[in-house]
């Protein structure tokens, strides 16, 4: 009777087994079955602060895994890191090292990978800033399908991509790597990659997890140089960097990833407003921050922490879910806790971001990539149709001389110029992992274009830079036996992209010098650009007969580039973003504020105006428009908008033209832009056909604009609806 009474009295005080201890059956955050959120919250009681901290952080594998170099790199990683940047394009390491973090520790979460696939994985695009200039968001849909299922069969499940900054100086590397100056326009190709990288669902064997960067106005870096400071008003920040964001985040984007500048005192890592009062509070946005790879760190630099330790507890306080390779979470965390800096309830919400996304992928069900070959994984003929018709429609003509192009009735053509027989230089910056001799050469692909037609010729004639004008002599002796001369110039690589910061954006002296030369011979100059911003062309404009600007095209090379060279492909490319008459322009855009005195406050050495425009390009046929018809000119705030405006094709071939649709409001309690983008569309028209446009116009969202907080107001008063020169009234009633 004593024994069985003690007994009883230690079975009532020994504690139940939890379930993760003790219970054989799957739990229920392993059971595809259940609800997501259930999951989520069934791991998070089972986890340590310590297990919750390492899920928040981000290293990388790949770099090096050569075991003759270094020690096996599965050895270095802890199994339960919450992501991985991947360098490899095998699988095979990732599967390794996913292993240990499913079998080998406790709870089996698995690592997600990530990687900067900005324009293509290994079938590379034309840059973001060239898309743009397609004018064609579903084509850029398709593109970034591809790079989503070539990432995922690669080992990859998380782009850090797309980049939607609004960018209005050249000078800055990185307006490479976005889609140019104005609002609507990134926002539109904001949702266009959101939806080709991540699909309907995210947990196909196909799609990878977005990431909109850089948040927020990162752009608006002083002078165009890289990760310094940004003067931007509350106004600023909502009436220009914000929408494209906003519309990011509705299309659904998993992750963001915040910006290293600082924003008018609070650097965009640290930045609660942004990251936690606008994205997460008023925007509902359920996944994760990551920051910029050392963004963390760089709190310090930039003089708002003192140390690391400081740094971790302002960035993880904003919002920032996921340290990029900054040592401050894993070192710093779990003590600003113990300490009661931070708390327990902001540690799981960060961890329950993280996991969100992870269980959206279908990493729980599938942590592992499937083995295949690069044939099976990289340049299926539908990614390099789909990559060639990109570069084709980013293709700008901007000049366009006598109808100096297309040459269809040539018979000996001279290649100039460095750019000729470049494969390195046309792929971009962040070309993942695009190979250089998997790309045509201009020459060669003019070679391919004219074969049996003309004679192509070739001589390098100088280098990108330098002072070396040796070439320029047997250029010249090959030019003068041509009947015309394409002159291959333009920017290295790594002259655009992160830390790319330039001066000037004129080409370097010595490729002008050659233009200068070889137009003393009187043929006709084409001047053919490959480029990663816009560029200062005053001095080279009156020289060429022609310009063609193909951007760093990916991929296809020169291929698309000689389709339009020959008059195969009818250029339709117009410009994202536009090119000023010189540097010293800079900053100018299309969506200026109205000047005080429009008169006056003019450049007394050079025009006030730029050289290309926002929206220019042009086309081997014209386009003639008609006048533009509103179903109401007099509107009440509830009612509907439609607009239409015809285009014919008074040309003697089909052509694609984009009709951009502007809106004025003159007067504003906030002074507006001079003209906003609200709406494009881009058809193919037969010639001596006409085609009707039409803008269903939201008075609200269309014709309203916001103020310092974000709020959208419509006024009543005189609107005006802008397509090219033609110009129609809108009065909405109060």
């Amino acid at each position: 009777m004593k024994k069985t009474l003690i007994y009883c009295l230690l079975v009532l005080l020994i504690p139940a087994a939890s379930p993760a201890a003790g219970d054989k059956e799957k739990p229920l955050y392993k059971d595809p079955k259940q609800p997501v959120e259930k999951r989520i919250e069934d791991l998070l009681s089972r986890m340590t602060i310590e297990e919750k901290v390492l899920q928040l952080n981000q290293y990388t594998l790949g770099r090096n895994d050569n075991a003759n170099n270094m020690a096996d790199p599965v050895n270095d990683i802890p199994g339960g890191v919450g992501s991985l940047i991947y360098f490899s394009s095998n699988p095979e390491l990732r599967n390794r090292v996913q292993k240990k973090a499913m079998e080998q520790t406790r709870l089996g979460i698995p690592i997600l990978f990530g990687y900067d696939v900005i324009h293509g994985y290994r079938t590379i695009y034309p840059i973001s800033l060239g898309q743009a200039c397609s004018w064609n968001p579903g084509l850029v849909e398709k593109a970034c399908a591809v790079a989503a299922q070539e990432s995922r069969m690669s080992g990859v499940d998380w782009t850090f991509s797309p980049m939607i900054d609004v960018a209005r100086d050249g000078r800055w590397g990185r307006v490479a790597e976005g889609y140019g100056e104005d609002p609507y326009t990134n926002a539109v190709f904001a949702v266009a990659s959101v939806k080709g990288y991540q699909g309907n669902d995210m947990s196909g064997t196909n799609k990878v997890a977005a990431c909109l960067k850089h948040y927020i106005g990162y752009g608006a870096s002083e002078a165009g140089r890289d990760y310094v400071y940004t003067e931007i008003s509350r106004q600023s920040l909502w009436d220009t960097y914000m929408l494209p964001y906003e519309e990011g985040v509705k299309a659904g984007a998993a992750t963001l990833m915040s910006s290293f500048n600082d924003i008018s005192g609070v650097p965009g890592s640290a930045n609660h407003y942004t990251l936690t009062e606008i994205l997460k509070n008023r925007w509902k946005h359920d996944g994760f921050v990551v920051s910029d790879w050392g963004s963390i760190e760089q709190l310090r630099p930039q003089g708002v922490a003192a140390d690391k330790k400081e740094a971790a507890l302002k960035a993880f306080s904003a919002g920032v879910e996921m340290d990029m390779m900054n040592r401050c979470y894993d070192n710093h965390l779990a003590d600003l806790i113990k300490e009661g800096k931070l708390t327990k309830e902001q540690l799981n919400d960060a961890v329950r971001r993280v996991l969100r996304v992870k269980f959206r992928l279908g990493l729980f069900e599938r942590p592992y990539t499937p083995a295949s070959s690069e044939k099976a994984r990289f340049y299926l003929p539908e990614s390099l149709k789909i990559a060639e018709q990109l570069a084709e429609e980013s293709i700008v003509l901007l000049k366009n001389k006598d109808k100096a192009l297309p040459l269809s009735k040539v018979s000996k053509l001279a290649v100039i110029g460095p750019m000729a027989k470049s494969q390195w230089h046309l792929l971009g910056s962040w070309a993942a992992q695009g190979k250089a001799e998997d790309i045509t050469t201009i020459y060669d692909a003019l070679q391919a274009e004219y074969k049996g037609k003309a004679e192509v010729s070739y001589s390098l004639g100088c280098d990108f830079d330098g002072k070396d004008k040796s070439g320029f002599e047997e250029a010249k002796a090959l030019a003068s036996k041509s009947d015309v001369i394409l002159l291959c110039l333009g920017e290295k690589k790594n002259w655009s992209g992160e830390n790319a910061s330039r001066s000037t954006i004129a080409l370097p002296g010595i490729q002008e010098e050659l233009v200068m030369e070889l137009k003393k011979l009187g043929k006709p100059v084409i001047l053919i650009l490959s480029n990663g911003r816009p560029l200062q062309l005053n001095r080279l404009e009156p020289l060429s007969d022609a310009i063609l600007t193909m951007w760093q095209p990916g991929t296809p090379g020169g291929k698309p580039l000689a389709g339009i060279i020959s008059g195969r492909v009818n250029p339709s490319g117009k410009l994202s973003m536009t090119f000023p008459y010189s540097t010293g322009q800079i900053p100018v855009y299309y969506n200026h504020r109205q000047s005080a005195r429009p008169h006056q406050g003019k450049y007394q050495d050079i025009p006030s105006t730029p050289l290309y425009e926002f929206t220019h390009g042009l086309s081997y046929t014209t386009f003639q428009y008609g006048e533009i018809k509103v179903s109401s000119p007099k509107l009440k705030r509830s009612d509907k908008l439609s607009i239409e405006i015809p285009v014919t094709n008074t040309g003697d071939r089909d052509g694609s033209e984009t009709v951009h649709w502007f809106i004025s409001d003159p007067v504003s309690s906030i002074s507006r832009p001079v003209k906003e983008l609200k709406y494009f569309e881009k058809k193919l028209i037969k010639k001596g056909t006409t085609v009707n446009y039409r803008f269903e116009v939201n008075l609200e969202r269309d014709l309203g604009f916001v103020d310092g907080d974000g709020k959208r107001f419509l006024e009543p008063g005189e609107y005006y609806v802008i397509v090219k020169d033609k110009k129609v009234k809108i009065e909405i009633e109060d």
